[in-house]
């Protein structure tokens, strides 16, 4: 098997290939061979070690596959990372059947940011249809996903992202309206006619507190992540103005204290992409080799849409 193996907390420059024996599954585990391992923001993030989870070295990036298990496709979120190679053992239970017509590029892109979604949007915030739903980080792969399930749930959705492709990327996906960063708090209450009813934050940094201030009355506020690199603090009397919420979306700590639902979930969503009510696109295929231009891609924020790294 050939795997990409992370010796050192370090630039994604560090990540090197090795070549070794394929290992053999345990009782309850299972062998899968890996056609498609998605590649995300957070992937570069542990790496580099500034992850809130710093797995014992070395370690294989990797945390959402898609491949053939006896003949079967399947896909699968790792336990604990592992993805960016040909061979995976997993836990059994671990895996999830991927239905027909259902490419495995979209199968283990979809994983992580269809699941955290479909998470945030049916246990954490419900959006009503009519509901003016302004997703920051629009373009990327997270961003995407918040945008087409959004439009799924019958909301009106404002994209914003930072350069024209982005902007175009997320309109392809659903979006009503695609503007940048400049002006955001006027211009997000001007494009939805007084203020948002939902903001889907992955972004964080000074443009946070800009959308929260953008929210209506009753109006939610996501946070998913930083992918700008800094945590905001957001101001409280802004959220007891007009009795918004903040709300956090963490699937990875909910799929742990809950894996059977967490599974579940994640069928759920390739169903959904399968049947035509979801639309990932489709992820950038790249070579096992290229997994440090893969994740340098995404910490650099230059990636559109998602990549997949095919072994």
């Amino acid at each position: 098997m050939r795997r990409v193996l992370c010796r050192e907390f370090a630039d994604p420059e560090r990540l090197e290939i090795v070549e070794e024996t394929t290992p053999r599954p345990g009782p309850g585990e299972v062998l899968v061979e890996v056609e498609a391992a998605a590649v995300s923001f957070v992937d570069g993030l542990i790496a580099r070690g500034g992850y809130q989870v710093r797995p014992p070295l070395p370690f294989t990036p990797g945390g959402a596959i898609a491949g053939t298990l006896d003949g079967a496709r399947v896909a699968a979120l790792l336990p604990s990372f592992g993805g960016f190679a040909s061979h995976v053992v997993l836990p059994a239970e671990a895996v999830v059947p991927v239905p027909d017509g259902v490419g495995a590029g979209i199968a283990a892109s979809s994983m992580e940011n269809y699941g955290t979604m479909a998470f945030a949007f049916e246990h954490r915030v419900a959006v009503r249809p009519g509901e003016q739903v302004v997703v920051l980080g629009a373009g990327g792969g997270i961003g995407l996903a918040a945008v087409d399930c959004a439009r799924a749930a019958g909301a009106r959705v404002l994209a914003v992202a930072s350069t024209p492709d982005k902007r175009d990327a997320a309109v392809v996906a659903g979006a009503e309206q695609a503007i940048g960063y400049d002006d955001l708090k006027d211009t997000i209450r001007e494009r939805t006619g007084g203020g948002a009813d939902v903001v889907v934050d992955p972004v964080g940094g000074p443009v946070a507190e800009s959308a929260l201030r953008a929210l209506g009355a009753g109006g939610r506020f996501c946070v998913l992540g930083f992918t700008s690199g800094t945590i905001p603090k957001l101001p409280a009397n802004i959220v007891l103005l007009r009795n918004r919420t903040v709300v956090g979306v963490d699937w990875g700590d909910w799929s742990r204290t809950d894996p059977a639902a967490s599974r579940a979930l994640a069928a759920t969503v390739l169903q959904r992409i399968a049947a035509g009510e979801l639309h990932p696109p489709e992820p950038i295929p790249l070579p096992l080799d290229a997994a440090q231009e893969a994740t340098r891609r995404h910490a650099e924020r230059t990636a559109v849409g998602k990549l997949v790294l095919e072994p």
